[in-house]
């Protein structure tokens, strides 16, 4: 077993590599925080719930020698909705795809069913390379990660995948970040740049300002109510009449949720929490596109949306 845990030395030859990498693990395996780290900016959404991240995420890693592009993909796992189909599906289509995966397994928790549900898919895919990545580091002491380390390497042996390689890092403490960078780069295809210099992301701007209200609506409700919000931006329009030096944009969003009796949870006392929401998203979203928002939020009730196909086809999925 070949751990990696010191910096890999550049090739010797200037070839430039650009291809298409996508973390793939359990609900809350620490894709969408290690994303972010890798790219150096917000882009995909995170959050200590599982099963927030519904779009493919794309954050670009730009080198002067490469250009890394992550899908960060739905967590995989057991379906029990057409919803939790759907994204299974976009799962798998993706890892047919891209040039690398990257396997997550936080090092804090013994490998479990999930773990092994999705390695045994991944066992299926045989062209592309795996790196095996044990996430969230810091979190244990020595001893717990080698044998979170060993038993990751066990897992493959069992399944009959070989890890190209595995790798032992910490998004919030950065800890070998880059290093796992170096060791993708060197999967990807040759070829020139394929996202212009400053593009962090092609996720469309109204996709990424929804999943700012949604994380900052998720964080505010905790265990009361569970993952059923969806957020669609109806509009997004600079207000008329501003001087150019002082330009204002407004955002018109509205929450669904499935029941009437969610909507006080989502709300809040005296609408409280839905301010609360307003606030932090808005903070997110002017940081995002560099100009100050006038946000506008309602929250409507669109009954079972994550087991009717019409109101998923409505909502985006």
């Amino acid at each position: 077993m070949s751990v990696r845990t010191q910096s890999s030395e550049q090739p010797a030859e200037a070839v430039h590599r650009a291809g298409f990498a996508c973390f793939v693990g359990r609900p809350n395996a620490g894709k969408s925080t290690l994303t972010n780290a890798l790219v150096g900016q917000k882009v995909a959404i995170t959050s200590n719930r599982p099963q927030t991240t519904r779009h493919t995420v794309r954050g670009i890693v730009h080198r002067e020698d490469a250009q890394l592009i992550l899908v960060d993909t739905p967590g995989l796992h057991k379906p029990r909705t057409l919803l939790g189909e759907r994204l299974n599906d976009v799962v798998r289509a993706t890892w047919a795809e891209v040039d690398a995966i990257g396997f997550c397994i936080p090092a804090d928790q013994k490998i479990g069913p999930g773990d092994r549900f999705i390695a045994k898919e991944l066992a299926g895919i045989k062209r592309t390379p795996k790196i095996a990545i044990v996430t969230k580091t810091d979190l244990v002491d020595g001893k717990a990660l080698a044998e979170q380390l060993i038993a990751v390497d066990q897992l493959g042996r069992e399944l009959g995948i070989t890890w190209a390689e595995i790798i032992p890092v910490s998004a919030t403490a950065n800890q070998q970040v880059g290093l796992l960078a170096d060791l993708l780069i060197p999967l990807m295809p040759e070829g020139p740049a394929l996202y212009p210099e400053g593009d962090l992301t092609d996720e469309p701007e109204q996709v990424m300002v929804a999943e700012l209200i949604r994380e900052a609506a998720l964080e505010g409700v905790r265990d009361e109510l569970p993952h059923s919000i969806a957020v669609v931006v109806e509009e997004m329009l600079p207000r008329e009449d501003r001087p150019a030096d002082k330009p204002l944009l407004d955002i018109h969003a509205n929450l669904f949720i499935e029941r009437p009796s969610q909507k006080g949870i989502v709300i809040g006392p005296k609408g409280k929490r839905l301010k609360d929401v307003g606030i932090k998203s808005r903070k997110q979203i002017e940081a995002l596109l560099g100009t100050p928002v006038f946000l506008d939020l309602h929250v409507k009730v669109a009954k079972d949306w994550q087991r009717d196909p019409k109101q998923l086809r409505r909502l985006g999925f």
